[in-house]
């Protein structure tokens, strides 16, 4: 049995991180929201199936700078070592931060194929993204109901459930396409030695019914 892992990755312990695993069978088998770093290695630790996983781990936005407001809101859109005037100072013109990268590593030592995703990028590539603002309360119902209705998949509850456990499952459905299609995937960047993958074109066509 092949299982396939996404990890919805925040940039800082205050912020939940997702967790989800699908089967063979598109079978949603576990969720689940963690924290604190310990956590995420307790759960990696304690998973008994490492060797048989498929794993993608998405970026997250490197929320640490320089105090002010504008920086804040354009570090995400500053162009990286452009301007001579504007040195690199405490990394704010770092995008993605590199929490866990170090530990992610081991899981590959352990067998497991890991690749990072970048969230937003996939949600486009998936047709999972919508006209709302990002992570508000309508994105998330958006995106459950995207999954639940047109990806097929039944476990998810009526009831909202938390973004970072729909954004996790996001993840779980690209490490499924990677094993099982690699030819619609494309490598479009690398990150602490672990390649950035996106699919090439939806692997669903969402006029069918279930999943591929």
């Amino acid at each position: 049995m092949k299982y396939y892992i996404g990890l919805s990755l925040a940039a800082t312990s205050s912020v939940d991180t997702g967790v989800a695993i699908l089967d063979e069978f598109n079978n949603i088998i576990f969720v689940d929201k963690l924290y604190k770093m310990n956590d995420i290695i307790f759960f990696f630790d304690n998973y008994s199936s490492i060797k048989d996983s498929e794993i993608c781990i998405s970026l997250a936005w490197d929320r640490t700078m320089l105090n002010g407001k504008w920086r804040i809101l354009s570090k995400p859109y500053q162009m990286v070592a452009t301007n001579p005037h504007m040195p690199n100072q405490d990394n704010w013109t770092q995008r993605f931060t590199t929490r866990g990268s170090e530990y992610f590593k081991s899981l590959t030592e352990k067998g497991a194929n890991v690749s990072r995703f970048e969230l937003y990028l996939t949600r486009q590539s998936l047709h999972l993204n919508s006209c709302y603002k990002e992570r508000s309360p309508a994105d998330c119902k958006f995106l459950q109901q995207a999954l639940k209705n047109e990806w097929g998949f039944e476990d998810i509850p009526v009831n909202m459930m938390p973004m970072s456990q729909l954004e996790a499952i996001v993840g779980a459905i690209l490490a499924k396409e990677n094993y099982k299609n690699p030819s619609n995937i494309k490598q479009i960047s690398s990150f602490r030695d672990f390649p950035v993958i996106d699919v090439i074109k939806n692997p669903k066509n969402l006029f069918e019914i279930g999943i591929q």
